[in-house]
């Protein structure tokens, strides 16, 4: 499978099965085990990029574009702290999804918005580019392209967090038994994270902090690096 077929099955998987079990993992609604283990993590995920964020003290009015957003998980958080948020996901659905809840919280916001793209198209100039469990989706061969294209974007921060490629994750057959359920359609990509650090170096960004999720079911490794 390459790439543009890659990109093709994550972009129909999130618009139909792939939607509605993500939304419920990523929602409140009951979920099984597995599910909400998966829940618990990302949000973890999600928590530490809030807590750097909020540490530096100037949320307030900050640029941040937050590439594969999903259902606004860190979006709106952001938003709600008065940062410019600039939400997008390769998925109509999980835009839409985002976008309601945005508006069932506060309703109609000046510091959010949200649109339909996948991450190649992005394209303008932001304080900090976020992109958090997205890389589990692109190849070794085009992770390094994409996150170069993100990199382009941001004046000052990359925040990335990708799935770990160490020996006993490795040992897995697939990395998609992290996964729930019988339709794990799409390919789930490990990275090594000395590959990681080593594209955002050549791309004049150097580590500044870091942090590593792990639950039972979710594997999480969270780089941010700043602009040399």
């Amino acid at each position: 499978m390459n790439a543009v077929d890659d990109k093709t099955v994550v972009r129909e998987y999130f618009n139909a099965t792939g939607f509605d079990r993500w939304r419920r993992i990523y929602g409140t609604e009951e979920v099984n085990k597995v599910q909400l283990d998966i829940r618990k993590g990302h949000q973890q995920t999600v928590d530490r990029v809030l807590a750097w964020l909020q540490a530096d003290g100037n949320l307030q009015g900050l640029s941040i574009c937050d590439a594969g957003c999903g259902v606004g998980s860190l979006s709106i958080p952001l938003g709600q702290a008065g940062a410019m948020v600039y939400g997008s996901d390769i998925s109509e659905k999980m835009v839409a999804e985002a976008y309601q809840r945005a508006k069932d919280l506060f309703g109609p916001s000046n510091t959010i918005s949200f649109a339909a793209q996948d991450l190649e198209s992005l394209s303008g100039r932001y304080h900090t580019v976020i992109c958090l469990d997205v890389l589990i989706h692109y190849p070794q061969d085009k992770a390094g392209e994409m996150i170069g294209h993100l990199c382009s974007l941001a004046q000052d921060r990359v925040i990335l967090s990708f799935a770990p490629k160490t020996v006993a994750l490795s040992a897995l057959k697939k990395v998609g038994e992290l996964f729930p359920g019988p339709s794990k359609t799409t390919r789930a990509y490990q990275h090594r994270e000395a590959d990681i650090i080593a594209i955002l170096a050549k791309n004049g960004f150097a580590i500044a902090r870091q942090e590593m999720t792990s639950t039972r079911f979710y594997y999480s490794r969270l780089l941010e690096a700043i602009r040399r």
